[in-house]
């Protein structure tokens, strides 16, 4: 019996030093943040009750048929099904973790039967019937457990914005794949009404040339004014099919099963995308939450490292039946126990554990640099965009322009070709600046709506960190 206070006072032990936890508590890292973007001009801050875009941001471009893609992307895109499948895995490796706080108990029952022979006794059968149940515990005296689940739990919302990540930049890449192949529908019916307007152009010269109005150098030129038109409108068939095979790639399909219907008209839309301070960047951006989070694991694991210098307490217990008869295994005498406890401390390891420690140390310095190189990043993607769809906008109206009096040229030019007062060279020159000022119009157009789909997605889409907090 006077072992019994020793034996609480063994128990009470771990649950007294139970909240110490060694290594640094965790700090976001500093960064740089500016007060405001660079190419404000022409753009609001969002107010608090239109801080945008939100949800499904895609829904803002008006168009059916990138909504009914998109919402393909969840359910049969690989690389998100990889990324929720990792999730999945982090989420896993926490609950792990978080089962070394618990006591271990294990059950065992054994029957043993033998058979012996001696020259005194003659034979004899022996037998031994038992049942135990043993529990053990490590009790988390220096917070290493917990440092372990901090850094799981850390990685495992790391991995969730991994995976949120993972679902924007697809999502946006299917947008400007979307809208890229809708500028190259618009040129594939520019270049279609031009084959057939050249065309034309070439019998006129050849039954002038007939009529011996014009040389022969008219109908060469208007013959390789035609065929390089048809070439350029294969090499834009050509790009299409390439866009719709990797849209189909993108929402989960073999490129052969997906058809998207040709639409000759474009209609461009360019959303407001209202701006917030730059400081919400760094809730909004998943690629950036991740970072961080992953400073926040590397962290604990500094913890983790400096909690194995100090000694571990191993509690264990036993108890249960023994009985040579089983008839008599449920008795009372048939009973017995055991309790102990042992500390262990390493003394000698050559420096392995300080070089573990120095280690996480450098470990959690590269995640504080990845994350700051995040955080630039994504600032610049903001600055990038901005500065394109402001200084596209205004390209687009000279380039307008251009396309009206390249036109206006050409046509006069014709008109003054099939007067006689004009050669046919004036016409082929003046009618391949107009074909190219339309085309340059396309292309303006088209790096217009991928930097809007760009703005959106360095702006996080419909993303926030607070979404984190639901992700284990």
């Amino acid at each position: 019996m006077k072992t019994k206070p020793l034996t609480l006072a063994m128990l009470a032990l771990p649950l007294a030093l139970g909240g110490c936890m060694v290594g640094p508590d965790y700090v976001r890292p500093s960064v740089r943040v500016p007060t405001t973007y660079q190419a404000m001009e022409g753009w609001k801050f969002a107010q608090p009750s239109d801080d945008a875009p939100r949800g499904n941001w895609w829904e803002a471009y008006n168009d059916p048929q990138l909504d009914a893609l998109i919402a393909q992307v969840d359910v049969d895109n690989q690389n998100i099904a990889l990324a929720e499948a990792k999730l999945r895995q982090a989420n896993a490796a926490t609950q792990a973790a978080r089962a070394a706080l618990w006591p271990l108990l294990d059950l065992n029952a054994s029957a043993l039967r033998n058979n012996t022979s001696s020259q005194l006794t003659g034979r004899s059968t022996n037998a031994a019937y038992n049942v135990a149940l043993g529990a053990s515990w490590e009790p988390d005296l220096w917070g290493g457990i917990r440092r372990t689940i901090e850094s799981a739990g850390d990685t495992g919302q790391a991995t969730a914005a991994d995976l949120a990540n993972v679902r924007l930049v697809t999502q946006a890449t299917l947008a400007q794949n979307y809208f890229l192949l809708r500028v190259d529908d618009a040129q594939i019916q520019l270049l279609k009404d031009t084959v057939d307007a050249y065309q034309k152009s070439l019998t006129l010269t050849q039954n002038q040339y007939a009529a011996g109005i014009v040389a022969r150098g008219d109908v060469a030129q208007a013959e390789a004014q035609l065929k390089s038109t048809q070439a350029s409108l294969y090499d834009a068939q050509l790009s299409r099919a390439q866009l719709e095979h990797a849209i189909a790639v993108l929402v989960g399909k073999p490129p052969a099963e997906l058809s998207i219907a040709a639409q000759p008209t474009l209609a461009a839309v360019y959303p407001d995308i209202p701006l917030a301070v730059p400081s919400t960047l760094l809730e909004r951006r998943p690629d950036i939450a991740g970072a961080e989070r992953r400073a926040a694991s590397a962290n604990a694991q500094i913890g983790v490292a400096q909690a194995a210098f100090f000694p571990t307490v191993t509690l264990s217990a036993n108890g249960g039946l023994q009985s040579s008869v089983i008839g008599s295994l449920l008795s009372l005498p048939s009973r017995y126990w055991a309790l102990g406890a042992s500390l262990a401390q390493t003394i000698f390891d050559a420096g392995l554990r300080s070089a573990q420690k120095d280690e996480a140390i450098a470990s959690y310095d590269q995640t504080v640099a990845t994350y700051r190189q995040t955080v630039l990043s994504g600032f610049q993607d903001v600055e990038d965009n901005l500065a394109a769809l402001s200084l596209l906008a205004q390209e687009s109206i000279y380039q307008d322009a251009a396309v009206k009096a390249a036109k206006e040229s050409a046509a006069i030019a014709m008109n003054q070709y099939r007067a006689g007062t004009a050669n046919y060279l004036a016409v082929v020159v003046l009618q391949a600046n107009a074909l190219s000022a339309e085309r340059t119009a396309l292309a303006i157009t088209a790096r217009r709506l991928a930097a809007s789909v760009g703005l959106v997605k360095a702006l996080g889409g419909g993303w926030s960190a607070t979404q984190l907090a639901s992700a284990q």
